[in-house]
């Protein structure tokens, strides 16, 4: 069990929690910030008179309708209602699942004028993987991710769907089944779940966990493919890294390194003088992308410690502020970069994968005997190729766009919500075109008389247990899928990339 209190998270804590599927409850000093900020909220309506945006009046460009105290209640599941219009593909369970996570962590600051109750619910469809059927459309990532968000908040009042047991089924049949009532929205409580950027965030924070180790596996998958291709090992000598010192450009030449340390394969005599950039420059691209995975997190980790609802309270200010913490800007910026940054992993892998079937360096023509009659690994490559096309679209940025909203109350938005969709996208894209990568790899050192280093061997054997040697032609759709597999399925220990 992990207390969720007022200190904020780190990336250890979250990969942990996921990875172990570990149950979660409200800290004390939660619980008394929760209830503190919903008692002053409460005394503040029934002493004030004049209007507070979206406590007693109406939302975006209804701000200045007031709302009179009875109808209050109304009000907030009005909002849930009228806002719950996703569309398009379904949400990932893994993802909602998150979604749920930083939206009580959001609320545990104390800070939205929530019911207990209300954060208490959310902790226990967390814990019972009760989880809102969410869509991927909907959202402009500006006024909070309101559209999916509103889709969490009807599940809290009883409405919607929820995935549970995994069956897509009414919300109100398994609240029935777990005898729980439905949660009456108070005051300010609609606003509070569905102003927050936690749609985003929840696809930021999955899509950096994963891009974090692809950005392991490809220098791994990378120093097989050197020693495939017969490369030189001069590029990872660290006295070029010192001279150019990026960090990422660094860890990457030394990672590079110990991977083929003891390889007989590098010990050979060399009768070429340099190595395509595709190999050669591997420090300094995979490096950049380790690089800009640092100031994402930044980001991504400030984001998912913050209050970005709408008005926030502040108690011992006597203040209830109506702001801006909503927008997405800072997570559409981050998630752009993301999407470029792990593109490029998938685009320099893909031409390690054209030059291995090249038949070129003693290497037979498509990786197979009998070229001609057999196409070998011709094909694959197209496979790569088109999914790099695909990503080098989806990486246009989206936080470039604003389309005006709310009768031009919500003039300038930043679409962070379709970067995250995006982003989440390509970093499943990579991990298939690494598998190819890995494919084509282990098929050519097939053909080296010479064996790579212990390390990779024994990496090797591991897969070639799942995708043997290509002798004649086959149907590759499943060596593909099975190379996706051995990737994903490979657990790797969080200080190799944190």
């Amino acid at each position: 069990m992990y207390k969720i209190s007022t200190q904020p998270f780190d990336f250890q804590t979250i990969y942990n929690l996921i990875l172990n599927q570990t149950t979660v409850e409200i800290s004390e000093d939660a619980i008394l910030k929760i209830k503190e900020c919903r008692a002053y909220l409460e005394r503040k309506i029934a002493d004030s008179k004049a209007p507070i945006y979206g406590i007693n009046t109406g939302f975006g460009a209804l701000c200045n309708v007031k709302v009179s105290n009875e109808n209050l209640k109304k009000l907030q599941a009005n909002l849930v209602r009228s806002h719950a219009c996703g569309t398009g593909a379904l949400v990932p369970q893994s993802v909602i699942k998150l979604m749920l996570l930083l939206k009580i962590k959001a609320l545990c600051f104390g800070h939205s004028g929530v019911q207990l109750k209300t954060v208490q619910r959310l902790v226990d469809f967390y814990n019972s993987d009760i989880l809102p059927v969410v869509y991927t459309q909907g959202s402009l990532g500006a006024s909070g991710d309101l559209a999916p968000l509103a889709h969490i908040a009807l599940a809290l009042i009883g409405e919607g769907e929820v995935w549970f047991q995994g069956i897509k089924q009414p919300t109100s049949k398994v609240l029935k089944e777990k005898a729980w009532a439905p949660i009456k929205l108070q005051s300010k409580e609609g606003l509070a779940l569905l102003n927050g950027t936690q749609f985003m965030a929840a696809y930021a924070l999955q899509s950096l966990l994963k891009s974090y180790k692809l950005s392991y596996v490809s220098d791994l998958i990378a120093a097989l493919s050197l020693d495939a291709y017969n490369c030189q090992m001069q590029p990872f000598n660290p006295l070029i890294h010192a001279v150019r010192p990026h960090k990422g450009q660094i860890k990457t030449a030394a990672q590079i390194s110990k991977f083929l340390k003891g390889s007989l394969l590098m010990a050979q005599k060399k009768s070429h003088v340099q190595d395509p950039y595709s190999f050669r420059c591997i420090p300094q691209v995979h490096g950049a992308t380790k690089d800009s995975l640092e100031y994402i997190a930044k980001t991504v980790l400030t984001e998912i410690n913050s209050v970005n609802d709408n008005p926030i309270i502040f108690v011992e200010a006597d203040a209830i502020i109506s702001g801006g913490n909503f927008h997405g800007q800072p997570l559409a910026f981050a998630l752009d970069h993301l999407k470029i940054s792990m593109a490029e992993l998938g685009s320099i892998s893909e031409r390690r994968i054209f030059k291995l079937i090249s038949g070129e360096r003693d290497l037979p023509s498509f990786l197979i005997d009998k070229p001609g009659l057999n196409s070998g690994l011709m094909i694959p490559q197209y496979t790569a190729a088109s999914i790099v096309s695909a990503n080098k679209q989806l990486a246009a940025p989206a936080s470039v766009d604003s389309i005006v909203s709310s009768n031009g109350q919500e003039d300038h938005v930043s679409m962070g919500a379709n970067a995250a969709v995006q982003a989440f996208e390509i970093v499943d894209n990579v991990e298939q075109i690494l598998a190819i990568e890995l494919m084509n790899a282990s098929q050519a050192l097939f053909y080296r008389k010479e064996k790579t280093s212990p390390f990779l061997e024994s990496f090797l054997k591991a897969f070639r247990d799942e995708v043997p040697k290509v002798s004649e032609d086959r149907i590759l759709h499943e060596d593909l899928q099975n190379a996706l597999s051995f990737l994903k399925s490979l657990k790797l220990e969080s200080e190799l990339f944190f």
